[in-house]
Parts: C-alpha cells; structure tokens; sequence
C-alpha cells in the first residue's frame, strides 16, 4: 500500500444521503426527491455560512433546520413526518460496496476512519447501523474544531491525531467540494463520482476518480 491511512466521507461517500427520505417515498409522495435535494442542499450551506460567519452551530442542528426549509419549500410533503425523517438519518443505509471494500483494505493492513462535518454521535450511529464499527478504526468529527469543511483545520485532525505527512493520507469523497479542499490540504484525493457529474475546481483536480468506491482497491 502506498498509503498508511485511507480517510472516508461520511454522508454520500459511504452513507446514502437520500435513504431517510426514500423509506418514506410512500407517505411523502412524488416531491419527495426534491424534498430529499433541498434538505441536502440546505444542509452544505448553512455549514458553508456559518463557517465563513464564525457563527457554529453543529451539523445535527444544521440538518434539522434544513429538513424544516425543505418542508417549506415542498407544501406537497406533511411535516408530520419531520421527527421520523430525522430519526432514519442517524441511521442510514451504507451503499452496497461499502462492507467488503473496507474490510478488505483493512485486511491490507492501512488505517480506517471517517472525516466528517457530521457530529459523532450522527456519524456513530449510522457506523454501529451498518456494522461498519469493527473495521474503522476512528471517526474525526468537525465538531472538534467548530469549523466545518473546507476549512484547513477539519483536515488536519487526521494528520495531527495519527501523526502523519498529508501525502501519506488517501481521502475519498463523494462531494467535489470536499475533494478540493482536502487537496488544497495535501491529501492524495479520490473523487466517488457516484452520480456522474462533470467535473469542476480544475486548480484542485482530484487523483482519482471512480464511480464507486468499488474500484478502489484496484486505485490504492
């Protein structure tokens, strides 16, 4: 392996962002896509906002206050669903891949972990939901430094905790976004282009890019 620690995005990168909405399709009806994508869209920027206004409020509050924009904005959905649909997030589903692609490069012998916007206790319970516990080896929360990514500082929680060089760390994400920062931090970066969206940051081009985290181990 050429890398000694191999570093996971939580949400859209292992975790399905869209699975708390879709177990209830039935109840929400035909918005309930577009409920699901305001409420995502909602939640990247009041963690955007907030980390350029110096003003932290930590992501579990952030994602209940864009699921309740996302109820404005959707008439069609019964905000009566609100507390089940924030209760599916702290535990949602690991996309199929997942399992098998960790535990075989943990058998490889590198680092596991998840860095994430996320509050540990939301990142805990989705990891203890998939069984994904016994092959991570540390979650490290933004909540640590009360910035949110792409803030330098979220990033460097990885490097300062396991005391390692950036180049050492593989970072895999879903979020080109999130790619682009931890490349302008000095981690080896791998892009989760699970939807299949053009790229973008030129300046900040990722390593490698894969539709899945399937190819992975074929990438490492």
């Amino acid at each position: 392996m050429k890398h000694a620690a191999f570093v996971f995005d939580a949400y859209g990168t292992l975790f399905d962002i869209h699975a708390a909405v879709r177990r209830h399709a039935g109840e929400i009806g035909p918005d309930g896509q577009l409920l699901s994508d305001i409420w995502r869209a909602k939640q990247l920027e009041y963690s955007w906002v907030r980390s350029l206004m110096g003003s932290y409020r930590d992501f579990w509050q952030l994602t209940q206050d864009a699921l309740d924009y996302a109820f404005r904005k959707v008439p069609s959905a019964d905000p009566a669903l609100r507390q089940r649909l924030l209760d599916t997030y702290w535990r949602l589903d690991c996309y199929p891949e997942v399992p098998s692609v960790l535990k075989a490069l943990k058998a490889q012998g590198v680092r596991l972990a998840i860095l994430s916007n996320g509050s540990p206790a939301m990142i805990e319970g989705s990891v203890r939901a998939a069984a994904l516990d016994t092959v991570i080896d540390e979650i490290f929360s933004a909540d640590t430094v009360g910035r949110f990514k792409t803030d330098p500082s979220v990033y460097d929680l990885v490097t300062t905790a396991w005391r390692l060089y950036p180049s050492a760390v593989s970072f895999q994400s879903s979020n080109r976004w999130d790619v682009a920062g931890a490349h302008a931090f000095g981690f080896r970066t791998v892009w989760i282009n699970r939807a299949g969206q053009p790229d973008e940051y030129p300046d900040h081009l990722p390593d490698v890019i894969l539709p899945s985290l399937q190819g992975l181990l074929d990438a490492a």
